[in-house]
């Protein structure tokens, strides 16, 4: 019984990983690199228009940082509950921020794929970005990506307040950090 159980919670998380299978993510090797607590290191890539876009710029905002591709149906169904928590907290107050921004990087190798399914998903924030080198993306390897969708909550002086969230847990917690 103890292992249905946990399998059919097992089957509740999915991700999509390096040889295209769809597994539960292991949160731990998921994200070894980089720690509640860090400092966000700074990513810097390229737009769909080629403008350079920082992960610094956003200091001062709390940022969803979250790693996904068009081609990755685990990230295409977590992105319309993405889109309504940015609609409802991007012009929030929080206590360490004022405003929510993401910052979409994806792990794709086509770029008319990945503006498809920004436009098609309703992706409306302007921070995408992608060097469209797939699972060799620089800013995969530097947080330490290896299953997608995966995420870093990063508070207004940039440092990882929260990893992995998902659905009503990221909302949640945007909830917890505004300001009173």
């Amino acid at each position: 019984m103890k292992q249905i159980l946990v399998l059919g919670a097992a089957a509740l998380v999915f991700a999509a990983t390096p040889a295209g299978r769809v597994t539960a993510p292991i949160a731990v090797e998921q994200m070894a690199t980089i720690n509640v607590g860090d400092m966000a290191p700074d990513l810097a890539f390229p737009d769909p228009s080629g403008k350079t876009r920082k992960l610094s710029d956003l200091r001062g905002k709390v940022v969803l940082l979250d790693f996904w591709a068009a081609w990755c149906g685990p990230c295409r169904m977590e992105n319309p509950n993405v889109v309504k928590v940015y609609n409802q907290y991007k012009d929030a107050k929080f206590s360490t921020g004022k405003g929510f921004e993401v910052f979409s990087l994806s792990l794709d190798n086509t770029k008319d794929r990945w503006i498809e399914a920004i436009a098609k998903d309703g992706l409306v924030w302007p921070n995408h970005v992608s060097d469209l080198k797939g699972w060799r993306s620089e800013g995969a390897a530097l947080y330490g990506v290896n299953a997608i969708p995966a995420t870093y909550l990063i508070d207004g002086k940039g440092k990882v307040v929260a990893k992995n969230l998902r659905g009503a847990a990221l909302e949640n917690a945007l909830k917890a950090m505004q300001a009173k």
